[in-house]
């Protein structure tokens, strides 16, 4: 019998979504976020205190006895969806998810990487995957001591670092981190370079790349999240818009191109929200075809996302072109989510090889 995913959201995840909204709203509020883009660093001072630990939302994938919240990746989905549709400079999904994931698969005999999932929970550390931020869940992790476009470096307190003969724990402090300029200015990225520091190592040459493989994979499914998150924001924005703004004594939202164009947007929507929840049930559940939901909902919400954030900017016209209005913060995170963890055409590929299809032309 196939498995039928729960898509819908839970009174416990709609709290969630409530608590994590009200926080965002009062610390990470547009303004404070389009002010805080032009610093050197984007994150925002006790914004990640107030969700890592006075929400308990980085401690939501990790069990109980370990120090964390003993939910699961669907909670920490409504987390991502809400970090999205705000543009959130907060290193969640690289933290929460997949590094707090990678440790999760090293972590049942405990050790440090159990030692280091309890202060991840806690929010009193914070790590990141030492790999290029395009990395795909199955591509080749290939391991070196420069890695280029790492995402959220500058925010780490610890690097999970792939190496020839495992994995290791690096204190960000031994490390090289080197900001670079980058699209998502809400997301930086930076070249770590790591040949000096010795670290900790977590898991052998087998078990090491298993581990990073499960973390990437659930960053790819939960990133979905965050992209149907920018997507539900942009045409909420523009539908307002369009109901204000009038042009022939008429508010444009009542010109039927407008309303095709937004009809059209919120079936995307619709579609990005089912194949988003699926890919969080799926992880959540340990379904077997979780990689093959996971590639749908990342070949699918990538360009949903990117859609919606262009006719955002385009419908808003002039305004929509400002450096004032939070349009192109949503635009650049949907464009720069497009290519991470795995393009469109990548996932399309690995649908192709799953479901045993022909690949795409």
């Amino acid at each position: 019998m196939t498995r039928q995913p729960d898509l819908l959201y839970s009174d416990t995840e709609d709290d969630l979504r409530a608590a994590v909204r009200s926080l965002l709203t009062d610390r990470a509020d547009t303004r404070t976020v389009l002010d805080r883009v032009e610093e050197p660093s984007p994150y925002l001072p006790g914004l990640w205190e107030a969700l890592a630990s006075g929400i308990g939302a980085a401690g939501l994938l990790v069990p109980e006895k370990l120090g964390g919240q003993g939910a699961s990746h669907r909670e920490a989905a409504v987390v991502l969806e809400e970090l999205g549709r705000a543009v959130t400079p907060a290193p969640y999904l690289t933290g929460s998810v997949m590094a707090t994931e990678t440790l999760l698969a090293l972590a049942a005999d405990g050790g440090p990487a159990a030692d280091l999932l309890a202060a991840l929970a806690s929010g009193e550390r914070v790590a990141v995957l030492a790999l290029p931020f395009s990395t795909a869940p199955r591509k080749p992790i290939e391991p070196g001591h420069r890695v280029p476009a790492v995402a959220d470096a500058l925010a780490a307190d610890v690097l999970l670092v792939p190496r020839p003969d495992g994995l290791y724990a690096v204190d960000a402090a031994d490390a090289v981190v080197t900001p670079r300029s980058s699209l998502d200015l809400t997301r930086p990225l930076a070249v770590v370079d790591t040949r000096d520091a010795e670290g900790v190592r977590l898991a052998g040459p087998e078990a090491g790349p298993a581990a990073v493989r499960r973390g990437l994979l659930a960053g790819a499914g939960l990133l979905a999240s965050e992209q149907l998150g920018i997507a539900e924001w942009c045409l909420e924005e523009t539908v307002r818009h369009t109901k204000e703004r009038y042009q022939f004594n008429r508010p444009i939202g009542s010109f039927q191109a407008l309303k095709h164009r937004m009809a059209h947007l919120w079936l995307d929507l619709v579609g990005a929200r089912a194949a988003a929840r699926a890919a969080a049930d799926a992880l959540a559940t340990g379904a077997p075809d979780a990689e093959l939901t996971v590639a749908v909902a990342q070949a699918y919400c990538s360009g949903v996302a990117v859609r919606a954030a262009e006719e955002c900017v385009q419908l808003h016209g002039g305004i929509g072109m400002t450096w004032e209005h939070p349009a192109h913060l949503a635009l650049k995170r949907a464009k720069a989510d497009q290519l991470a963890l795995g393009s469109a055409g990548h996932h399309q590929d690995v649908i192709a090889a799953l479901a045993d299809l022909p690949a795409p032309a």
